[in-house]
């Protein structure tokens, strides 16, 4: 072969292998073609969430079998300066931060740093002893019997607070039920761990997120929010009003709040989170399998949180783990379905106080029929055709004639 036919062959090949290329990406959009029909309706589903309850933007990535799938920015990161979302846009992830804190208390349990059955005082001997023991592994658990905030306490706007300056409203609180009795979710368990964590390693919790985490997992994009620095590419965030019109919401310093709501993140990052979790070598199989493992309640109620996880099981029988919930100016959800290996990440930057984000019906599409599934779906149709059966067998009314 000629070396100008050799050459004209070579660039038909580039110009096929261009062709077939199952991926389409740009700055706002990326996904795999395989799985455009689900996408599509997914897609569907996030829009008209967003549409009905007016939020301005949003964000949602999804991982199937170890590898990114689809990551999309919608709709507004500034509605005043006209700036879109994009993939890169960071979000408030409000109570999914303590995923994060969870699986860093997790680790520095493994490497001997701290100790999920001592008390609270062995490491701050300053907090006072309450009617029973708390362990650390009570405030992880959500069991510690320490109260919930109230709606001053949750809606107050202060700056430059310190997680420790934050515990000293529950001091001279007693405890709402015996430690290991019930879960209840409350901020001041998980501000009481990132107090005791950052005193243990003599380092600021944002740095030990940074360290065990997000440097180590490459997740770039995820930090604890501070509204005194410029961040790159930080939304505007935005709430309703009495009227349920959107409005600017209020400037909030959640830093003292940030091992339970304070930490910032994208879609992507929260999905390659939760992949990480799965899959990545870094997470030990010890430190994985007790990141899910609910714990045993003393009063017989199952407990359904575990680390900062909600820990479920669908019609199906599916097991799936729900990181989710609202912060002010912004929603989270990072949903995992372990058996079927898809993650999935949705943020918007308006407070979540009507419709719950739709990511388990999105996780629908992606998700393949079990045994179970595919057995009731057969006895339905038996049915449904015995039923046919039946009508056709009945004889047909008689006829009214005319005289």
């Amino acid at each position: 072969m000629g070396l100008k036919k050799f050459t004209s062959f070579i660039f038909l090949l580039a110009i096929l292998a261009g062709l077939t290329n199952c991926k389409k990406t740009s700055d706002r959009l990326f996904y795999e073609k395989a799985y455009v029909k689900e996408i599509k309706q997914a897609r569907e589903d996030l829009r008209l969430y967003l549409a009905t309850n007016t939020v301005p933007g949003a964000e949602i990535a999804i991982y199937k079998d170890g590898k990114l799938i689809y990551s999309e920015g919608m709709g507004a990161a500034s509605r005043e300066l006209n700036v879109p979302v994009k993939r890169d846009t960071k979000f408030r992830i409000g109570p999914t931060s303590a995923a994060f804190t969870a699986l860093a208390f997790r680790i520095l349990v493994e490497n001997g740093t701290l100790h999920p059955d001592s008390s609270i005082q062995h490491y701050l001997p300053e907090f006072p002893e309450k009617e029973y023991k708390i362990t650390l592994e009570n405030l992880v658990q959500n069991t510690s019997g320490i109260r919930e905030e109230n709606i001053n306490e949750a809606t107050e706007v202060k700056y430059n607070y310190t997680m420790k300056s934050v515990l000293e409203r529950i001091i001279n609180d007693s405890l709402i039920y015996i430690p290991g009795e019930y879960q209840v979710n409350t901020v001041y368990n998980y501000d009481l761990l990132g107090t005791i964590m950052e005193k243990t390693t003599n380092k600021r919790f944002d740095k030990i997120i940074k360290e065990l985490i997000t440097d180590t997992l490459h997740l770039g994009n995820t930090m604890e929010d501070n509204p005194f620095n410029i961040i790159e590419n930080r939304t505007d965030f935005y709430d309703h009003n009495l009227v349920a019109m959107v409005t600017n919401s209020v400037t909030m310093d959640l830093r003292s709040k940030a091992p339970a709501l304070g930490l910032l993140s994208t879609a992507e990052d929260l999905a390659k989170f939760g992949n990480d979790i799965l899959h990545s070598p870094y997470i030990s199989d010890e430190v994985r399998k007790n990141l899910f493992n609910v714990p045993e309640l003393s009063s017989g109620v199952d407990a359904t949180m575990a680390n900062g996880w909600n820990v479920f099981e669908d019609y199906w029988k599916r097991k799936f783990y729900v990181s989710a919930g609202q912060v002010r100016g912004g929603g989270s959800s990072l949903l995992i379905f372990p058996d079927d290996d898809l993650v999935i990440a949705i943020l918007i930057n308006l407070t979540m106080d009507m419709q719950e984000i739709p990511d388990y019906k999105i996780a629908s599409y992606f998700l393949p029929k079990n045994q179970l599934q595919i057995e009731v779906e057969a006895k339905q149709k038996e049915m449904q055709n015995n039923k046919t059966k039946e009508s056709a067998k009945k004889p047909n009314p008689p006829q009214a004639t005319s005289k």
